[in-house]
């Protein structure tokens, strides 16, 4: 059975940092391209970053550009996503997505995604 479990959202101070995690189960990652996703209340769901199955090869959505780093860890079939300098505009739930066969240029679009967590609340308020 495959399983995602999102992890590390909290409520923090703006300019704050978070690690979140993204647990897999059910399957190996090294044959899929990851990525987080972010949806706040009244929008749509937005992707945030992703990251290819082999060569390492990120993209990150102009917003988080210089803040966020999404890293994998293969052996333990694990996803990161580290936050740094968030923004109040970063809250949001924040959703882990496991697919296949994506091309890096189409990977921020929700459409490509197979497999999906329940989500983590990020929260950024002072």
């Amino acid at each position: 059975q495959v399983q995602l479990v999102e992890s590390g959202g909290d409520l923090v101070q703006p300019g704050g940092s978070l690690r979140l995690s993204c647990a897999v189960s059910g399957f190996t990652l090294d044959y899929y391209v990851i990525a987080w996703f972010r949806q706040a209340p009244g929008k749509e769901r937005e992707g945030v970053s992703c990251i290819s199955k082999n060569d390492g090869n990120t993209v990150y959505v102009d917003s988080v550009k210089g803040r966020f780093t999404i890293s994998r860890d293969n052996a333990a079939n694990t996803v990161y996503l580290q936050m740094n300098s968030l923004k109040p505009e970063d809250t949001a739930v924040y959703y882990c997505a496991v697919g296949s066969n994506i091309l890096l240029r189409r990977c921020t679009l929700p459409t490509e995604y197979n497999f999906w967590g329940r989500g983590t609340q990020v929260t950024v308020s002072s």
